[in-house]
This record gives structure tokens, sequence and C-alpha cells, in this order.
């Protein structure tokens, strides 16, 4: 028994004394001094730059359609791809229906003709004066609805998109040809309300499309909504773009950049700004009389290698740019160049 009880004495002072150096080698880990190098923080100005997403569209289009339906298509005068001029004829009606109607407006006009002297002399009543009078002036208004409908003229100067019917069809509900302006384009942008303030018609808007990786169109302001989305908190802004070589084309997917102003900013090299492991906070390890503080930061924009602290830093600090891993708070460090 004896000799059990001192066997465990024993064993518990070898453990005791092995511990002693591992637990200095610890204190000694603590109070070691950390290299690091340093970069201060520095205020500057930077631009309020944001980007949205739009489909590029044309800066006019229309549906050419006749007023009447029912009418037989004499002649298309031009097909996908043409060009076409403001006022050009672009289609032709068949007029059979229209000669009808104007032989019918002939009789009616030589009828009142012959009737108003005899009702000047008191043979023809003024109701049925006025009845014919009537029935004349409505058959004007068709012959001429019918005359407008006879040629159709392009509203717009453009580029044909689509034709939907061929010569002897019957008009239906379709447009026959769509015709959109492309020397000049346009895009709808949604920008956030936050920045109402800032955009201004006329104000300069860069586009940038995939098929032209690289480079960059300038666009304008043309119309800002007076109204915003309720739902999005948004507001649209038209963005007009010239396109004289024509290499836009609509329906392409782009993003347009608004510069929104500048205003100054704390700014600081982005390898001092670490990511927390596990959540999506920000810290840096700020320096002042050779001990790292451990700090939250809320980082901006990123310009080249700087990054923008919204909150965390003061102008003129210094942060660890090395040496993160054996750096904690209350750390003391050396500044090394």
């Amino acid at each position: 028994m004896k000799k059990s009880l001192m066997l465990i004495a024993v064993a518990a002072m070898m453990v005791a004394c092995s511990s002693k150096p591992e637990a200095k080698s610890a204190a000694g880990d603590v109070n070691t001094v950390v290299e690091v190098k340093t970069a201060k923080t520095v205020v500057e100005n930077i631009e309020l730059v944001e980007t949205y997403t739009a489909e590029i569209k044309a800066f006019k289009e229309n549906d050419v359609t006749p007023a009447a339906q029912g009418l037989h298509i004499d002649q298309i005068k031009v097909d996908v791809g043409d060009r076409v001029k403001e006022g050009e004829v672009i289609v032709t009606l068949d007029q059979t229906t229209l000669k009808q109607q104007e032989l019918n407006l002939a009789t009616l006009q030589d009828s009142y003709d012959r009737m108003k002297p005899v009702h000047d002399a008191g043979g023809v009543s003024d109701q049925q004066m006025i009845e014919l009078e009537n029935t004349l002036n409505l058959q004007k208004e068709v012959v001429d609805q019918l005359r407008k409908n006879s040629t159709i003229e392009s509203p717009i100067s453009g580029v044909v998109t689509a034709r939907n019917f061929e010569e002897g069809d019957l008009f239906a509900a379709m447009p026959i040809l769509h015709i959109m302006q492309i020397d000049k384009l346009k895009v709808m942008a949604y920008v956030s309300e936050q920045f109402y303030p800032n955009v201004k018609v006329g104000q300069k808007v860069i586009i940038e499309v995939d098929i032209f990786p690289g480079e960059q169109f300038e666009g304008h302001v043309s119309r800002i909504n007076p109204a915003l989305d309720a739902a999005t908190r948004t507001f649209g802004v038209e963005v007009t773009i010239p396109n004289s070589n024509e290499r836009l084309r609509p329906g392409m997917y782009a993003r347009t950049t608004f510069v929104m102003g500048e205003r100054q900013s704390i700014m600081v090299d982005d390898v001092a700004v670490q990511k927390q492991s596990g959540s999506s906070e920000r810290f840096v390890y700020v320096v002042k009389d050779g001990v790292a503080e451990y700090r939250f930061v809320k980082d901006g924009r990123r310009l080249g290698n700087k990054v923008e602290i919204l909150d965390g830093l003061k102008a003129g600090e210094e942060v660890a740019i090395t040496s993160f891993a054996r750096l904690m708070d209350g750390r003391k460090v050396e500044v090394v160049k």
C-alpha cells in the first residue's frame, strides 16, 4: 500500500515538472512582439458610381396598320431590313371599295345639287334636305377614310423589322409592317430612390454591352419619371444613345453607369481589411503605441487596391497589412518597413 502511494506521488511530481515548461512557452507566445508592416488611412474624393442593367430599345417604333379592316393589300413596297423615310408610301391597298364609295358619293352629291333649288323654291321640306345633307356628309367621311387607307405612309424614318402579310392578303388585326428608328436608341434604367436628387436631364451615362467587351458608349439622360415605384423604391430614367453607325441594336443587354457626384471617404489598402471567419463581418488591426487593436469596420466601394471605410476608422490611423495569422487584440507589435 505504501509502495503504491509513493509511486502515485512520484508520477504526480513528474507531470507537474513536465507541465511547467509548456506554461512558460505559452506565456512567452503571448508576450512575443510580432513584426508587421502597416499602411495609413487617407481621405480621398471618390466618385459615386452606380450601375444598372437594362435592355436597349429603339428610339421610336411603329406598327403600320390601316384604320379599317377587311381591305385587300394591293402592294407592300418594302421588306424586312429595308430603310424607309418618314412620309414615304410603303403600302397600297386595293381601291375597289374606294371606287365604289366614290361613285356612291357622286350620286348623292348629284341628288343634293338637284334637290337644293327645289327646296329653295319650297318643293321639298326642310326635313328631307337635312336628311339628305346628313347622308351626303356621312358618305364624304367614308370616302375620306378609304382614301387615307388606300396608301399608307411611314410614320417615322427607320428600318423595317417585321412584315406580317403578303400582297393580295386580306388585312386583319395584325400590323402589316413594324418599323424601328435605330440611328438613336434608348434604355430605361430603374435607379434607387436615394439618388433621385443626383440624376439630371442631360447627365452623361456610360453604356456597356457584352458583345463589345471593353468598349463604352456614351448616352445622356433624356427623361426622368416624376413618380417612384412604391414596390421597388426606384424611379425610371430614360437614357438616349446616339447610334449613327448602328453598332448597337434593340434587344441587346446593357449596363448603364451613372456618376452621382463625389464624396470624401476614408480609404485604406484592401489587404488590411479581413473577413471574420463564419460571418460577413470585416475587421482590421489598428496599430497604436506598439500594440495591435482588433476593430470591426464597415467597408464600402473598392477602387483599385483601396477600399472605402464607411465606419470604424479615422483618417491617419495605421493598420496592419501583414502577419494577420499571428495577431490578436492587445498583441505587441513592431512596425517594420
